[in-house]
């Protein structure tokens, strides 16, 4: 059974974890809404982001993981925001100096919109596929 730990954090058992990968078993395949359901009628619909949110979360169970679920602000840190990118503040203090990313300062302290952030994420990852994309290209031509 699930234990709830202080306010937020719940422990799963194996069982659970189990659970989790049938769970997904269903899940996959073709699209489709999840609802919820009470006293077994269907009462609503997810909206599929709370839906993809859920998967995810199922996924790192099944697997033994830990998932951490929070809410990040419309405005971040730049600490905030060089977690989310993956790369040091120092990092994306040049990034910022540069301007390949939009900031603004709060006194003395540079702050950065969450949405700028995930677009400049998005935007790396594409850059790196289109380049795992062209390596492969280059290495089917090689053989």
């Amino acid at each position: 059974m699930a234990v709830e730990t202080g306010v937020r954090r719940v422990l799963t058992t194996e069982r659970e974890a189990e659970q989790a990968r049938s769970v997904l078993d269903d899940l996959r395949g073709p699209e489709g809404a999840l609802s919820v359901e009470r006293a077994g009628r269907r009462v609503a619909p997810l909206p599929p982001e709370v839906g993809r949110i859920l998967q995810q979360v199922l996924d790192v169970m099944a697997a033994g993981g830990t998932v951490t679920v929070g809410m990040i602000p419309d405005e971040v840190t730049t600490s905030t925001a060089a977690g989310m990118l993956g790369v040091s503040r120092p990092t994306l203090m040049k990034m910022i100096k540069e301007g390949s990313i939009p900031s603004h300062k709060v006194g003395t302290h540079h702050r950065l919109k969450a949405e700028d952030v995930r677009a400049a994420r998005r935007a790396r990852r594409a850059r790196e596929r289109a380049a795992f994309d062209a390596l492969r290209d280059e290495d089917d031509r090689m053989t």
